[in-house]
């Protein structure tokens, strides 16, 4: 069997996709993987330190002024020709894409020379590239039920994320987790704010996290890489075990609660994993999308939600107090999360995937 996957831009499509093929090298052993992307974003150094074969196009958004649009459709006329020549070389039993502009092309280039093809989106909000090649492709795999305002009805599979599955497997790494140093006998928050992990919002943190009853909670805050400076900012604050960086899939298992964004990983893992969750979107990406994902699971009482232009140390600190520091509505928020989980998500796929080849 011989499989091309298409992603770019962002880990939101990347790790997906690499959990997706992870899982049919798991299967398949002896199947051939061959992933193509951009030779500028992140997916040109991540997927060969992975040890996959990588193949690079380059492609831009269709954003910015006319000039940027139209050199914008220039490279995918070019990508697209490209892509034929990969594809027409690798022979694959199927393409499929994982979002991101890169993926457009490969898609259209596929479609062209009638290799079955699927699509996965992994955002409540349909992508850009994605709507390109709805139309064209056999399968269209989602995450959300709001999929269905954009996508035709008859090709879609609501399979969820694969990285639902990777997480759902992770053993704990115990040795990992007695290193950071947290007290087993106690519920564990895991905070990771991404992008939030601003020196101001460090300090925001200190005074919601510092507020909290800590007898029974403890938090592990992740501050960022960019902010290790201010990892001794809650050297005083009892309870909050403060790192640059964390391995997540090694310490799930350990994890009772968590504070994050929004992105479709994240709630891919929560879900299969059903961990309750206040989530934090962020209104800087693409139809603010990651509002959209939260709603979705704060509709169903599988999580709560915080508006960013909501967040202060008050509002964070009353939710916390509801949700983590009673116990019978964590049970409920986390049976709620794992109802909307797909921990078989790679696995689907892959079913699915065999079924457009035969």
């Amino acid at each position: 069997m011989k499989i091309c996957i298409v992603t770019g831009g962002t880990g939101g499509h990347i790790y997906p996709a690499v959990a997706l093929a992870d899982t049919f090298r798991h299967l398949y052993p002896q199947c051939e993987i061959l992933f193509i992307g951009n030779d500028d974003r992140m997916e040109a150094q991540v997927i060969p330190s992975l040890g996959y074969q990588f193949l690079s196009l380059h492609t831009s958004g269709l954003v910015g002024n006319a000039f940027q649009k139209g050199r914008a459709v220039g490279q995918l006329v070019v990508a697209r020709q490209k892509a034929k020549g990969y594809l027409r070389e690798f022979g694959p039993d199927i393409v499929i894409g994982f979002g991101g502009y890169v993926s457009a092309p490969v898609m259209m280039a596929a479609c062209s020379l009638h290799i079955p093809t699927m699509i996965h989106e992994q955002n409540s909000i349909v992508g850009r590239s994605n709507q390109l090649v709805m139309n064209r492709v056999d399968a269209i795999v989602t995450c959300y039920e709001k999929c269905e305002e954009v996508f035709p009805k008859n090709k879609i599979h609501l399979l969820g994320n694969p990285r639902a599955t990777i997480a759902q497997k992770a053993p704990l790494d115990q040795a990992y987790y007695d290193s950071l140093g947290l007290d087993p006998k106690k519920k564990t928050i895991l905070v990771m704010m991404g992008s939030l992990g601003s020196s101001s919002v460090n300090a925001l943190m200190k005074d919601a996290l510092g507020s909290v009853d800590t007898t029974s909670l403890q938090f592990l805050y992740v501050c960022g890489k960019d902010n290790s400076k201010d990892i001794h900012m809650f050297d005083d604050v009892k309870d909050i075990h403060v790192v640059d960086y964390v391995d997540t899939l090694k310490i799930y298992k350990k994890m009772d609660g968590l504070i994050c964004r929004a992105g479709a990983t994240t709630i891919a893992e929560l879900t299969a994993l059903g961990i309750p969750a206040i989530l934090i979107p962020s209104p800087y990406v693409a139809a603010n999308h990651q509002y959209y994902n939260a709603r979705q699971l704060v509709d169903r009482h599988a999580a709560y939600m915080i508006e960013e232009k909501d967040l202060n140390a008050d509002t964070l600190s009353q939710t916390i107090q509801t949700l983590f520091l009673d116990p019978a509505e964590m049970a409920e928020v986390s049976k709620n999360a794992r109802k909307l989980g797909k921990p078989q998500a790679a696995y689907d796929m892959i079913s699915l995937c065999e079924s457009l080849i035969k």
